[in-house]
Order: C-alpha cells, then sequence, then structure tokens
C-alpha cells in the first residue's frame, strides 16, 4: 500500500498539508468539508502537490517536514504560480 503527502491550495490561497493513502478520495472529502477542520469553509481545494512513500512513518515524517516550512518554501516546493 502506498502512503502520500499531499498539498492543497485552498480558496483563501492558503496551502494544507496531509497524509493519505487514496489522494482522490481525500481530496474529495475535503471539497465536501468532511476533511479536516482547517480546510472546512476553504473549499473548493485545489491538489497542487502529492508524493508517495512505502511506509506510513516515512510519509508521516514528510508531512511534518513539510508543515514545517515557510510559506515560501512550501510555494518553491509546489511551484509558484503566482510568476
Amino acid at each position: 500500500m502506498a502512503h502520500y503527502v499531499y498539498c492543497l491550495r485552498c480558496r483563501d490561497d492558503t496551502i494544507y498539508t496531509g497524509y493519505t493513502t487514496d489522494v482522490d478520495r481525500r481530496v474529495r472529502e475535503h471539497d465536501a468539508g468532511e476533511g479536516a477542520k482547517y480546510t472546512q469553509g476553504r473549499t473548493p481545494v485545489e491538489l497542487c502537490h502529492v508524493e508517495s512513500f512505502d511506509s506510513k512513518s516515512a510519509a508521516l515524517s514528510r508531512e511534518h517536514e513539510v508543515k514545517s516550512l515557510s510559506r515560501a518554501e512550501k510555494e518553491r516546493l509546489i511551484g509558484d504560480r503566482s510568476g
């Protein structure tokens, strides 16, 4: 089973980072308001970055790393769309 770390760009242009084993399902849950409390009220969300890992522990470790990045570092990671 694959484990994923993903980033979503929310309607208010904030970036949410999470962990899942099914990216498509998780994005649908976020858009339906059933995802993390953070994304509720910030929909629709756009999937903007995904990384795959062989183990849950590796994915959760990476999730923590990404969540610790500054906004500018997250933008570089996902590719800055602002030009």
